[in-house]
């Protein structure tokens, strides 16, 4: 992959930096995200980074926005593309094969489960899902898969640039926010591995399925 020699690691701590100073906006953020997502780069840093640049809300509306559409670049490049390099990639994960089965069933199903709980790798599941039958539509629909682990590294995040302000808090004020956003990062780490739990079941049960039917 040509892009994955371009430095973008080094490109996103540059840009969190810079936009932490508030030159930059949101768009070259998502532009830098879904470039990653594509050169196979990990997003946490960016997806944290967006957590304490622009807090939880938007921090996770830009982080969504900018891995749906690397994803999807990403979809279409492993379709029309490089399917005999994702063909290679994909065949050290035996359990794609019966995913591959099931999405001709079920496209936007499977697609959803595996954003919440994913069996492959986030970036090589971007260009694997290319190579099924699973139509363009209900792939970008089940990216809202993505939505619960957004949020939770995001708000890591956005406690994280908190950080910096805690000094000129008041410290009875302090200590209630932090009560508040130990309180919410809990609850979010909960209800991601609830889902993340309830998915996996399902993708195995419906995978098994699948296989048992080819046989």
């Amino acid at each position: 992959m040509i892009l994955a020699a371009v430095p973008l690691q080094e490109m996103a701590q540059h840009l969190l930096e810079t936009l932490q100073q508030g030159k930059l906006g949101a768009v070259q953020f998502v532009l830098v995200y879904s470039l990653a997502t594509v050169a196979f780069v990990p997003g946490s840093l960016l997806t944290l980074g967006a957590g304490a640049v622009f807090g939880l809300l938007w921090g996770s509306v830009w982080v969504f926005l900018g891995a749906t559409i690397g994803a999807t670049l990403a979809f279409l490049i492993g379709r029309y593309g490089v399917r005999g390099w994702v063909s290679r990639k994909i065949a050290n994960y035996p359990r794609f094969q019966a995913i591959d089965r099931a999405v001709s069933q079920s496209g936007l199903k499977i697609v959803l489960l595996a954003r919440l709980s994913p069996v492959i790798p986030f970036n090589l599941l971007n260009y694997g899902l290319g190579i099924t039958g699973v139509s363009l539509k209900d792939y970008v629909l089940g990216s809202v898969g993505m939505i619960p682990g957004t949020v939770l590294y995001v708000y890591l995040g956005s406690i994280a640039g908190s950080l910096a302000n805690l000094g000129t808090v008041q410290p009875e004020n302090a200590r209630l926010q932090w009560t508040v956003r130990i309180i919410g990062l809990l609850a979010t780490i909960a209800v991601t591995f609830i889902i993340s739990r309830i998915a996996r079941q399902a993708i195995e049960g419906v995978t098994e399925a699948e296989a048992i039917e080819g046989e």
